[in-house]
């Protein structure tokens, strides 16, 4: 087993400038490189038994290359000499045959940041990787936990993961900045049958350190405890309901909101917000922010996939939309600046997206939202997804709880929940329980004006 420190692969700065420099031999003007290297160990078990244990090493390599207003992207996951070579000469010439797009270009050199690292951000565990004999047995006591709760009849597996990733990268504008991440996660999926009927939830945690992940047991019994609660599902009655997000799926409305600014949605006017910039687009008092520079974040990074810097910044503000995500293309067909948030695979250009995003907690317990709301429907689970991007009409498939009185009355499912965005983020009512540790910090909502379609 390698310790923390130990380099993963090839040596990703050496990868990336090696492909700038093939870019350039082959004929590109300017370009930007990418490598990713990753380690993995993990163990899943199923009825107490290992069903696999599995450790894997790869790198991804990705690079941009421009000609004037023309650029390609290619891809490999291998290092080698040879295919750098090839994979920077395949990239100029599907350049010189693709179409103009005048708003691409690496970033100026006075945009760039001057953190190319991730110092104070305590993203990389200092622990040694755990065994997988450790992982095994983590995953064992979650799983036992779960079938230790009454109606329990089996788990659909349970498993602990451990891994690192090292991303370089590197442009012909003079940036070269690295950073290094790893995760922890323990899961159990549980399996409740009463008669004929089974039902089934989880409950799945990760960390940036492994010590810092919830007792292996305590996921275990919450999943059983889950899986159990949802038996004897009914119809939810047909009409127009308030809705309690759970905090489960709470962060998929704060996540349709930010993708309706996400600028390159808006530059093309395909978004439902696209004539609100400056209107209110939550109730007053609340904030949208995100934080990518927070220590230990989930998806915390020290510069954006073109090397700009990263800050704090509210998109909206009192309820206020402030900003659209941009990236530099967003930014230059907007006629504004960046707001350093651009995302990248190895496989394709920049594109807008966010980390760490967090809404305004209100003040009341999820158990006073319900008591508020009276009658109504608690949503844990969601699937699937109808949303209309230019008008904000929502439909959404879901399952949870029917709420009398304020009280939890019985478990539903097999519902469709509709309607507009903008009117349903217009009246949310957060709750005080939002989770620190996930990407998206956003409490229970309380959303008024939704049809529920049951029975």
């Amino acid at each position: 087993m390698k310790d923390a420190g130990a380099d993963i692969g090839p040596d990703g700065a050496a990868v990336c400038h090696a492909l700038l420099d093939a870019a350039k031999r082959a004929g590109a003007e300017a370009a930007d490189a990418v490598a990713v290297a990753a380690e993995s160990v993990s163990a899943d078990v199923r009825g107490g038994r290992l069903e696999q244990a599995e450790r894997a090493e790869g790198v991804d390599v990705g690079l941009r290359v421009l000609i004037g207003r023309r650029q390609a992207t290619v891809s490999a996951s291998d290092a080698s000499p040879e295919t750098l070579r090839v994979l920077a000469e395949r990239a100029v010439a599907m350049a010189r045959a693709a179409p103009e797009d005048p708003w691409c270009g690496l970033a100026e050199p006075g945009q760039l940041t001057d953190r190319r690292d991730a110092s104070g951000l305590d993203l990389a565990d200092p622990a040694d990787p755990p065994s997988p004999a450790t992982l095994e047995a983590m995953a064992r006591e979650a799983e036992a936990a779960a079938l230790a709760v009454k109606g329990v009849a089996q788990a659909e597996g349970a498993g602990a993961s451990w891994a690192r990733r090292r991303l370089h990268l590197a442009a012909t504008n003079g940036f070269a900045g690295s950073h290094e991440r790893t995760t922890s996660g323990l899961y159990v999926s549980a399996i409740a049958s009463e008669g004929v009927g089974m039902e089934r939830d989880y409950r799945g945690e990760s960390r940036r350190r492994a010590a810092d992940l919830p007792d292996a047991a305590g996921i275990g019994r919450e999943a059983g405890e889950r899986a159990v609660s949802r038996l004897n599902p009914r119809r939810a009655p047909t009409g127009a309901w308030p809705v309690i997000y759970d905090r489960r799926v709470s962060s998929s409305l704060v996540g349709h909101l930010i993708g309706a600014a996400n600028g390159a949605s808006v530059a093309r006017g395909g978004s439902w917000l696209k004539t609100r910039m400056g209107g209110q687009v939550i109730p007053k008092g609340l904030d949208i922010t995100e934080d990518p520079l927070r220590p230990m974040g989930a998806a915390s990074r020290p510069f954006d996939a073109e090397g700009l810097p990263v800050a704090t910044r509210a998109f909206v503000e009192d309820g206020v939309l402030k900003s659209w995500v941009l990236d530099l293309a967003a930014a230059r067909q907007l006629g504004l600046a960046s707001t350093g948030n651009a995302m990248r695979a190895p496989g394709s250009t920049p594109s807008p997206g966010t980390t760490n995003l967090r809404l305004t907690q209100g003040t009341r317990t999820l158990q006073a939202l319900m008591a508020e709301m009276g009658t109504g429907l608690l949503v844990t689970s969601m699937i699937g997804a109808s949303i209309n991007p230019n008008t904000g009409d929502y439909s959404r498939g879901a399952s949870g709880f029917w709420v009398e009185g304020g009280e939890i009355a019985y478990p539903v499912n097999e519902i469709t929940i509709a309607g507009n965005l903008s009117e349903m983020l217009g009246s949310i009512v957060p709750a005080n329980d939002a989770e620190e540790e996930r990407v998206s910090v956003v409490p229970s909502l309380l959303v008024e004006g939704l049809t529920v379609a049951g029975a």
